[in-house]
């Protein structure tokens, strides 16, 4: 069995989409009837993705995997970076989120940014494979695209010619940050 450090209902559709082959079972810390809440004080998403993994291994004697992931915007210097869902002040509140992005981009035309995501696997022994993907696009100047969620709806995807809320799930986990972290996370596991 594989435990998913996270109970973000996005992440996991994700995550068994792309990983739903390769262990018998996969389930969310609730599923698996841990409740616990890890401080994210890394500086960086490996850093992070790491203790969550770490942590839930030790504490169920399973196998856990943990991401972390956010959007590094250019003109804001790589912000919100580690603090994507908190960037507001609020955990996990997009609407707030999205609009502090805009506020804060509303006078510069560099729009640049990309998605990172660390994906670390973590054992009981405490060893760990980890593996990070990223994604580059643009922030649109406003929402759009019902997929998704976070900064999905600003994330723009010139190849595309839309926001990552506007792709197929079915596209966006081929391309996506967190997809491509978790498809080379396998390539370790699987040489």
């Amino acid at each position: 069995m594989l435990i998913i450090a996270s109970n973000n209902p996005h992440k996991l559709i994700e995550i068994k989409a792309i990983l739903g082959g390769c262990f018998d079972e996969i389930v969310s810390m609730q599923e698996a009837g841990i409740v616990h809440e890890t401080i994210e004080d890394g500086e960086t998403f490996l850093q992070n993705a790491l203790k969550k993994a770490r942590e839930i291994a030790e504490i169920s004697g399973c196998p856990a995997l943990a991401d972390d992931s956010g959007i590094c915007v250019d003109a804001l210097g790589g912000a919100p970076g580690v603090l994507s869902a908190r960037f507001c002040g609020v955990h996990g509140d997009d609407e707030a989120n999205n609009r502090l992005l805009l506020e804060k981009l509303s006078h510069t035309e560099n729009r640049g940014a990309h998605f990172a995501c660390a994906i670390a696997l973590a054992y009981p022994d405490g060893s760990a494979v980890t593996a990070e993907g990223r994604l580059y696009g643009e922030i649109a100047r406003e929402e759009k695209g019902a997929n998704g969620f976070g900064y999905d709806p600003l994330f723009y995807l010139p190849e595309y010619n839309m926001t990552s809320a506007e792709i197929s799930p079915e596209e966006k986990n081929r391309i996506s940050h967190r997809g491509k972290a978790l498809r080379a996370l396998l390539q370790k596991l699987n040489p």
